[in-house]
Formats: C-alpha cells, structure tokens, sequence
C-alpha cells in the first residue's frame, strides 16, 4: 500500500495543521489521534491543550502510516509507531546513499 501523500506533500511542508485537518486528511478520528499524542506517538507542536495542538506535513505522513498499520496487520500502537520510525529513517539512509553514490560519479 502506497501511504505517500504526493500531491499535497510538498505544500504542506509549509503549513501547520489542526487537529481536525489532521485527522480528515489522514482518516482517523480525534479520539485515535488524541491518544496516540498523549502517549508520545505522534509528536505535536503547539501548547498543552488539544486545542492548541499544531502537526506538520511528517506528522501527517506519520500518522496515514501508523493508521495503516494498525489496521493492516493489527499492530498495537506502539509498534506502528516503531514501523513507521524506522520507515523514515530507511527512507533517509536511502536518499543519503544515493546522494553520496551520485557524488561519486
């Protein structure tokens, strides 16, 4: 399953998201959101208050994988979070080889 957001990713770089954005453009309610936050799942900027909470386009990226996991193969939270870490970091790790291979031709 492809959880990339091509078309809004770039953009969304830009903008902090609300709650409610949030959870429409990644298709989980505020309850599976409010939780994963308070657990440290998902990292927010913004004060104390749900409210006040504020996500940014990897928060979003984050949380679109961390629901398809626990759907997918009914991971617990935790260990969609864990997964969806480690997916990033590959990710990176990936675009720095190749940036380094391309240095070296």
């Amino acid at each position: 399953m492809n959880t990339s957001l091509p078309c809004v990713e770039a953009p969304l770089e830009e903008f902090w998201l609300d709650v409610a954005v949030l959870c429409r453009l990644a298709g989980v309610d505020e309850a599976w959101l409010r939780l994963r936050a308070e657990q440290g799942l998902l990292g927010t900027m913004g004060g104390g208050a749900r409210e006040e909470w504020r996500f940014d386009a990897r928060a979003l990226r984050h949380a679109v994988r961390m629901a398809a996991l626990e759907r997918d193969f009914d991971a617990v939270p935790e260990l969609a979070a864990l997964v969806a870490d480690l997916e990033e970091e590959i990710a990176a790790l990936r675009t720095r080889l190749d940036m380094v291979q391309a240095m070296g031709r």
